[in-house]
């Protein structure tokens, strides 16, 4: 069990919260071998068909529809993901991994402007964008949408396994729905700033749950909050049911909820995506690792006023360890602070949170709002 406190009161309100549920990150994925063509599967879905490396676990949602999409491991997921998946705690951190699904109006959802289209007859888009170590294509020909995630180490493999697609004889067409049929068709906000002012007990999980999920936790539970990863790119797990009319709901229905973004680790770790030695470039990448956590916030509808949480897990902390990763936290805070966000910092008692606490009073670092 972790505890999040505020780190300083606002408007006069104490906030207090008790989140379960949270493990530890686990270890890096080993590197992915050789993705030599001769050491490759070819894997084939709706039509759609790429070549990727042969040690990747391949994934039938059909056979294992509550299998976790976790980006932790390499693997291609094949297929509709449940509402509800089973993903163990702990799930942390990314190789690299793929998502192949059926366009509905579901997935449509998980859509944005940075979602690439493929052209008629075509199962690969020449230009892709990456986003918070993601890429989305929509391939119409297909009628599938697949979500790539990597990391700065796989984004080439990555690319060199999408760009491998082509389409098949079974390949049938379905458009991406329109903006009016998707989901999300009305402007979707949630209840107020969050957390708020909330006092009570919470829980997160890997994956945001399904609706049902979240009705049985309100329904039979004391815990009337949520710690949802809305971004990041080391970033453990797919979301598929995370949407802005997902906010929505769970908000309206009294739900307050925790947005935490899992980026970049501190130095002094063996994670795969660290922020730099030198303090001026971990403040620079703490400025871009907001940026990126407003532009996912708003687009779930959770507005300023809210808090963010950047996630940096344990640490064995040295003094240069420790300036890099205020310096980091201080480059969040005042990109947050500079869109009306409040800076929210989730880490271990015995590393993150007591080097902020140590130098709580020292102006050469931006004080976060909010500890987790």
């Amino acid at each position: 069990m972790s505890s999040w406190i505020p780190w300083r009161a606002r408007a006069g309100t104490a906030l207090l919260a008790v989140l379960a549920g949270i493990g530890t990150f686990a270890a890096p994925a080993p590197a992915l071998a050789d993705s030599s063509p001769e050491n490759r599967q070819s894997v084939t879905y709706h039509g759609y068909r790429i070549e990727v490396p042969a040690e990747w676990q391949v994934v039938d949602l059909a056979e294992n529809p509550r299998a976790c999409l976790r980006f932790d491991r390499p693997a291609v997921y094949l297929g509709e993901p449940a509402e509800q998946s089973d993903c163990p705690a702990g799930v942390v951190g990314r190789s690299a991994g793929i998502v192949v699904e059926p366009i509905t109006a579901r997935s449509a959802g998980q859509t944005t402007a940075a979602t690439a289209r493929t052209q008629r007859g075509r199962a690969t888009a020449p230009s892709t964008t990456s986003t918070d170590g993601t890429i989305r294509i929509a391939v119409e020909d297909a009628g599938v949408l697949v979500t790539a995630a990597h990391t700065p180490e796989t984004e080439t493999l990555v690319r060199d396994v999408l760009a491998s697609a082509e389409l098949t004889r079974g390949a049938e067409r379905t458009e991406l729905p329109s903006t009016a049929q998707r989901a999300d068709v009305t402007p979707s906000a949630a209840a107020g700033p969050q957390p708020g002012t909330y006092l009570g007990k919470g829980f997160d999980a890997c994956a945001a749950p399904s609706q049902a999920a979240m009705d049985a936790w309100q329904a039979s539970s004391p815990y009337s909050a949520v710690g949802v990863y809305i971004s990041g790119s080391f970033r453990g797990c797919a979301q598929p049911n995370l949407t802005a009319s997902w906010v929505t709901s769970q908000t309206g229905n009294g739900w307050r909820l925790f947005p935490i973004d899992v980026g970049r680790q501190a130095p002094c770790t063996s994670y795969s995506l660290k922020m730099s030695n030198d303090p001026a470039t971990a403040k620079s990448q703490g400025v871009t690792a907001a940026a990126g956590a407003i532009t996912a916030a708003a687009g779930l509808g959770i507005p300023a006023g809210s808090a963010i949480y950047s996630d940096i897990e344990a640490y064995t902390s040295t003094a240069a360890c420790k300036a890099s990763v205020l310096s980091y936290l201080s480059g969040w805070t005042e990109r947050l602070h500079s869109s009306g966000y409040l800076s929210g910092f989730y880490s271990s008692a015995a590393s993150g949170i007591r080097d902020a606490a140590a130098e709580y009073a020292n102006g050469a670092y931006t004080r976060v709002d909010h500890l987790f």
